[in-house]
């Protein structure tokens, strides 16, 4: 006899982002480990124009939402500033979670939520899409069969146009700024490839003059084994979304290493003296995969431990770029 097919994991929704819109909830509703039960948000009309578009309930606040007992998990789509709360309220009420990146807007919010979880032995993981993609997975192979021999240095950018100047993050009491948006994403592939006890030897930020909000910058990290780790991001660029692993023998460059569509073909760059290499990987939708994860861990009730000491560690290294960065104020 085969056995039964497990329950779909009945999520709830709090916040009405256009992340939620555009690319989390149309790929809940169309996987079977997830069934969408209700969405809350600041605002009641927009709520319920997310239920009529998604096919659930509008719930009249987020409390309304965690009492349902019909919501076994929660997805937290609210600005970067009330990431904490809500997920510990989430927790409290005994809910799974996924919390949109970054988990809270320094460390300690980090500490807090992965303790919280722990404690209540609950699933929690942060919406860090690119970690699930397996074009990483790959690149570690690589690397760790030799392929660019002793790697010596990590290069990674994310970097993107200015936003609309009424783009909320553009608001830093909504944990708005550049750091917190796009300068998470090469910490945290810097913690994923070079592995724990980074330290940042330097750090530069761009700021806006009339109130100090980061709008881009630079890091320099060294590792435990000595590899040098130059990082960029910002809100002033044209696009850039890659990483570079460079060591004696070789460097290997992933092209679209944050946001690659579900159809993309993946393609790594191997360069040596006199040779390149083009190695050209089967598509993968990383959101799916990421959800198909949670859900997983949500219905076994088992915790990935090193993600969540991922979470802490890329926001010590926010909390450090903060104490240590050189800031230049811009117009």
């Amino acid at each position: 006899m085969t056995a039964p097919a497990a329950r779909p994991l009945r999520l709830g929704v709090i916040g009405t982002s256009s992340m939620a819109e555009r690319r989390v909830l149309p790929t809940v509703t169309r996987m079977p480990e997830w069934e969408l039960v209700a969405v809350a948000g600041r605002a009641a009309k927009k709520a319920a124009r997310f239920a009529q578009q998604f096919g659930c309930a509008a719930e009249e606040d987020a409390e309304s939402l965690l009492e349902r007992t019909d919501v076994d998990a929660v997805y937290v789509s609210t600005p970067t500033a009330l990431h904490r709360h809500w997920t510990e309220t989430a927790l409290r009420a005994g809910k799974h979670v996924l919390v949109e990146k970054p988990i809270g807007v320094d460390a300690a919010e980090a500490r807090s939520q992965c303790a919280l979880a722990a404690e209540r032995g609950l699933a929690l993981r942060e919406n860090f899409m690119f970690l699930h993609h397996p074009q990483h997975a790959r690149v570690r192979e690589l690397v760790a069969d030799g392929r660019v021999g002793r790697p010596a240095s990590f290069r990674a950018a994310f970097c993107i146009p200015p936003l609309p100047q009424d783009d909320i993050r553009y608001d830093a009491r909504l944990g708005g700024g550049a750091l917190l948006d796009v300068g998470v994403y090469p910490l945290r592939a810097a913690v994923h490839l070079l592995g724990p006890g980074l330290e940042v030897a330097g750090a530069t930020l761009r700021t806006r003059a009339s109130d100090g909000l980061d709008l881009s910058g630079q890091v320099l990290l060294t590792s435990p084994s000595g590899v040098l780790a130059e990082l960029a991001f910002g809100f002033e660029h044209a696009y850039a979304s890659t990483y570079t692993v460079w060591g004696d023998r070789a460097r290997l460059t992933v092209t679209r290493a944050f946001t690659p569509p579900a159809t993309h073909q993946p393609l790594l760059v191997i360069e040596e003296q006199d040779r390149e290499e083009r190695l050209v990987l089967p598509a993968a939708d990383q959101l799916a995969l990421l959800l198909a994860e949670f859900a997983r861990a949500g219905s076994s009730g088992c915790g990935d431990t090193r993600q969540l000491m991922d979470s802490v560690a890329t926001m010590e290294l926010v909390d450090a770029v903060r104490r240590t960065a050189r800031r230049t104020p811009v117009c």
